[in-house]
């Protein structure tokens, strides 16, 4: 009996291991894309009117991607985990590393298109090794103002979608006003930020926290409002008050619709942010870009729009992994 049980517990270590060491063909389509892109690189002269100096960042960027997911395709072969994550994002990855190795064809190699204002990847590569620490200064700047309007925003919108979706007092006399003054783009405001706020970092802060103030306004009422009115019924029957409904109750069924108010609201606040750099700021992203457009430093321009897009992207996916935290009860309720 013995033996036949260590036959049976062999059979399934051997079963697991086997389960465990599999191959996605998908991983390999990534490197196999950024070795098309090095090699044509590498392979294909720079055109004769690319009088700018070689550099070889986009070359050395290409290099260590290609380790990267070298390493990446052979641990998926012993990790399902890291496989599964790789083969599902492959083709995407792929075909955002073909189109990246096509603008360096049409800019570098062929100059199909002014490189003036669309400089060569390995241009723009070089703003953020000769920039950088410059570069990181402004993004701390504009984060500053960012994270600073945006709370303020959040705060203010969560408490008067409370107001107004509690209170059908409230709601009658300060609807119409968000309806009229909601609407109204939050840069339409600068003139009258520029009179209230003496400092131009209090004004941009301001109109930040008015772009995010409006969507978590509309969206946190409309989550209490929704709220089955039977909750409340029965909360009131055993004694419990106002606030402490509003606490245990309506925002955390109104949760979903509050994060989505938030998310709106981050959109706005990376908007409303290089408008407000510009009324008298001297640092952050959005004025950093607005100087080198005027001097025509256009691969400057595109490292400040790439900065801008991977923290907008990381900001959100913050928020997707808070919110996934706050919501798990409701995982099963709520499609996300």
């Amino acid at each position: 009996m013995a033996k036949i049980g260590g036959s049976g517990t062999a059979q399934k270590i051997k079963k697991r291991f086997l389960f465990s060491i599999s191959f996605d063909g998908r991983v390999i389509l990534p490197p196999v894309a950024i070795g098309l892109v090095f090699g044509l690189h590498v392979i294909l002269p720079a055109h004769g009117n690319y009088r700018l100096k070689l550099l070889p960042y986009f070359r050395d960027f290409l290099a260590l991607l290609l380790i990267g997911y070298g390493v990446a395709a052979v641990a998926s072969i012993f990790n399902q985990r890291i496989r599964e994550k790789l083969g599902f994002k492959a083709v995407f990855q792929a075909c955002g590393f073909l189109a990246l190795g096509v603008y360096n064809l049409i800019t570098l190699k062929f100059e199909l298109i002014p490189n003036i204002y669309f400089p060569a990847p390995e241009r723009i590569l070089g703003v953020f090794v000769e920039d950088g620490f410059f570069l990181l200064r402004c993004l701390v700047y504009s984060l500053r103002l960012l994270l600073s309007g945006f709370a303020l925003g959040a705060l203010v919108g969560v408490f008067t979608g409370t107001l107004i979706g509690w209170s059908r007092r409230l709601n009658y006399w300060i609807m119409p006003f968000i309806r009229v003054v909601g609407p109204i783009p939050s840069t339409a405001w600068i003139p009258v930020a520029l009179v209230i706020f003496f400092k131009p970092a209090s004004a941009s802060v301001f109109l930040i926290a008015l772009g995010v103030w409006f969507p978590t306004t509309v969206l946190t009422s409309s989550g209490i409002m929704n709220v089955r009115k039977s909750y409340f019924e029965v909360s009131s029957t055993l004694g419990a008050s106002d606030l402490r409904m509003i606490v245990t109750i309506a925002l955390p069924a109104a949760a979903p619709s509050i994060f989505t108010g938030l998310f709106n609201g981050t959109s706005a606040c990376f908007l409303t942010l290089m408008a407000a750099e510009m009324i008298g700021c001297k640092f952050g992203i959005g004025w950093y870009i607005n100087w080198q457009r005027e001097t025509l430093a256009y691969a400057n321009v595109y490292a400040g729009l790439i900065i801008i897009a991977v923290t907008f992207s990381f900001l959100i996916g913050l928020q997707f992994k808070i919110r996934n935290k706050a919501l798990a009860w409701q995982k099963g309720t709520i499609r996300w």
